[in-house]
Parts: C-alpha cells; sequence; structure tokens
C-alpha cells in the first residue's frame, strides 16, 4: 500500500499513542500528533518512536481554529483519525465544562478546518482523504435488564456528561457526511485496557493501589458489566478502518469480554498475588483491599458490543483475550515503575471519586 500521512489528534493519550506507536512500527506511514497536552496526555508514551522521521509532534488544542488550519497546511495529511477529547467520566460529572468545549466545540473546530483543507485539494489527494472520528460505547446508553448487544443502529441515549459529548460530536460527523458530503468514518468502541494508561481508569489504578498498599475502590456493588479491548488490538481495528473502512460507515470495535467490574479487579489481584506475593502487614491476598465506595452518579450497568460488522465487511477481530491482555498489562506495569512514579508525580495523585461505605 501507497504510504500515508495521518494526522492523529490526542496522540499523546492512552490510545492515541498506542495508535501511533503500531503504525510507526508496523507500517511505513506517517504521523502528525496533534497534542494539547493536558493532564493525560503524555509524550513519554512514545518515547520509543519519536526519533523517527516519519513522526512529527505539534502541540496544539483542536479548538484553536488557526493553529489547526496551520497545521493542515504545513502537513498535507491524507487521512485524520480523531481521538482527542476529555475521557473520564468521574471528571465530567465534576466539570462538565471542559467536555463540552473539547468534545463538541473542538471537533466542530477539526470537522471545519478539515472540510476547507479538503475542499482545496485536488485529484486523488481529495477523492482519498478520510477524517476517522473516534467514538465510544457510551453513547448509547444502557443495556441493564437486557440481553441485547450495542450495533451500530443502536439508538444514542448518553447518560453521563462525557457520553453526552460524544453523542453530540458524532452527530456533528455525520451532519458533515450527509450536508457537505465530507469524507467520515466512525468508530465506537468498548473499554480500552493496556500499558501506558492514564491511573484515574480502573485497571491501572488498582495495579498501583494495590503496590502501594492502598484501597481498592470499587463503585457500588462492583457487578457493572462492560466489554474489555486490549489496546493494542483497538490500535490495529482502529488504523485498518481508517485505510480500508468505507466513508459513511460507523464500525462497533468490542473485545468480545464481558466482565463484572468486581471480577476484573480480583483477576489483577490474583495476578499480582502471583508475580508479587504481598508484603504488606496484615495482607496476604490482595484482594483484602477492595473497598467499595458511593456508586457513580448516573452509573450504566452493562455495555456490551457486537462487532460482526467490523468482522464481517473489514475482517478484523482481537488479537488478545482477557486473560492474555491483562496479563500482559499486569506486566508492563511491574516492569515500567519510572513511567508509573512520573505521572504520578504530575497533576494526579491516585483519586477516584467517591464516598467510602
Amino acid at each position: 500500500m501507497t504510504s500515508k500521512k495521518l494526522l492523529i489528534t490526542g496522540g499523546a493519550g492512552f490510545i492515541g499513542s498506542a495508535v501511533i506507536r503500531h503504525i510507526i512500527n508496523n507500517t511505513n506511514h506517517s504521523v502528525i500528533n496533534v497534542d494539547k497536552l493536558t493532564y493525560a496526555g503524555n509524550l513519554e508514551s512514545l518515547i520509543s518512536v519519536e526519533s523517527d522521521s516519519r513522526y512529527t509532534f505539534a502541540q496544539v488544542d483542536i479548538c484553536d481554529a488557526n493553529e489547526i488550519k496551520r497545521v493542515f497546511n504545513e502537513h498535507q495529511p491524507d487521512i485524520v483519525m480523531h481521538l482527542a477529547a476529555e475521557s473520564h467520566v468521574d471528571r465530567s460529572i465534576d466539570g462538565p465544562g471542559e467536555f463540552i468545549q473539547t468534545n463538541i466545540v473542538g471537533t466542530y473546530v477539526l470537522l471545519e478546518e478539515a472540510r476547507d483543507y479538503w475542499n482545496s485539494l485536488k485529484g486523488d489527494k481529495k477523492n482519498n482523504f478520510k477524517f476517522h472520528h473516534v467514538s465510544t460505547d457510551e453513547v448509547y446508553g444502557d443495556l441493564e435488564g437486557t440481553n441485547t448487544l450495542f450495533t451500530e443502529e443502536t439508538p444514542y441515549a448518553p447518560s453521563s456528561p462525557y457520553s453526552a459529548a460524544k453523542a453530540s460530536s458524532d452527530h456533528l460527523v455525520r451532519a458533515w457526511q450527509r450536508t457537505f458530503k465530507f469524507p467520515t468514518l466512525i468508530t465506537n468502541c468498548s473499554n480500552n485496557y493496556g500499558p501506558y494508561q492514564f491511573p484515574e481508569k480502573l485497571i491501572p489504578l488498582i495495579i498501583l493501589n494495590a503496590l502501594e498498599g492502598k484501597d481498592l475502590p470499587i463503585y457500588g456493588n462492583g457487578k457493572q458489566i462492560r466489554d474489555w479491548l486490549y489496546v493494542d488490538d483497538h490500535a490495529r481495528a482502529l488504523l485498518h478502518v481508517a485505510l480500508t473502512g468505507k466513508n459513511g460507515e460507523t464500525y462497533n470495535i468490542g473485545g468480545h469480554n464481558e466482565l463484572q467490574n468486581i471480577d476484573v479487579v480480583k483477576t489483577v489481584c490474583s495476578i499480582l498475588d502471583e508475580l508479587v506475593p504481598s508484603k504488606l502487614d496484615g495482607i496476604r491476598k490482595y484482594e483484602q483491599l477492595i473497598t467499595y465506595v458511593g456508586d457513580r452518579a448516573g452509573h450504566d450497568v452493562r455495555y456490551a458490543i457486537d462487532a460482526t460488522k467490523i468482522a464481517s465487511e473489514l475482517n478484523w477481530t482481537p488479537d488478545e483475550t482477557f486473560a492474555t491482555g491483562i496479563r500482559k498489562t499486569v506486566e508492563w506495569y511491574l516492569a515500567n515503575t519510572v513511567w508509573c512514579d512520573r505521572v504520578k508525580d504530575g497533576s494526579y495523585q491516585g483519586e477516584r471519586l467517591g464516598v467510602v461505605k
């Protein structure tokens, strides 16, 4: 395949950095990483590829139209992969404004500057251009009490300020495709986990808290169900969709791993028991550190992705099971304590919202 130049927003984040590492390490494509570097953006996640001639970084806020225009004009990308977003539900409940600004206004700015750039293109450069918007399964709402799965036709019913902001951005992307014939794609993914994830998220928080002998906070009764997708599988899927997906289409990306949160935590504890047996006073098994906290406001009980379409139309399926992926994840955090320490030395200090019961 002819090499492409991909503009990736949010490339210093958890999923974005995985996409960039995958592209640089496994393809001949080049990357322009556009990232504001908020608390969750970390260029240390890209140290392994930062010296590659096919990688370029631009510290730019996607809400800054002039700077986004400059990046398009300077780098002339073939494909946009839009991952930049505020993504933590707890933070969206505490302060929705930033989510509205980044996820909705930022997507609007990016769409308009990308459309303006696309309109300036000629021939194959214009015909082959794509705008790939990366979204979440949370826009679909809650499957509590059903045995159904989220499909690409599931009506939107977001529950949190985060998911409502992402749903809004999805609607903008579809409107730009319908009204302006702008070549867009959307993917909606399930819960990601894996190396380099910011430790406010469940799995890295549990790993790091356990190693420090801190409480392992679980919302409510811990029986919320999520479909877990290993981040490297997701990165592979995102690039595949960007290169081969059909304009105007939506593809759900899932890991085929529905698990209750409490079972995820107990699995992590079991692996830690095996790899780094507890030396904490009075703690023989890390599971003893589990503490239940007040449930999140508006907490969805169950998400589950039907990934039939991407498998049948684009021939993508995940490589990792949860058993293989979670072991790789725990092993990575144990081997990368320096990265973890530097993240924790920053603005995030291991808090997780909720009151201990």
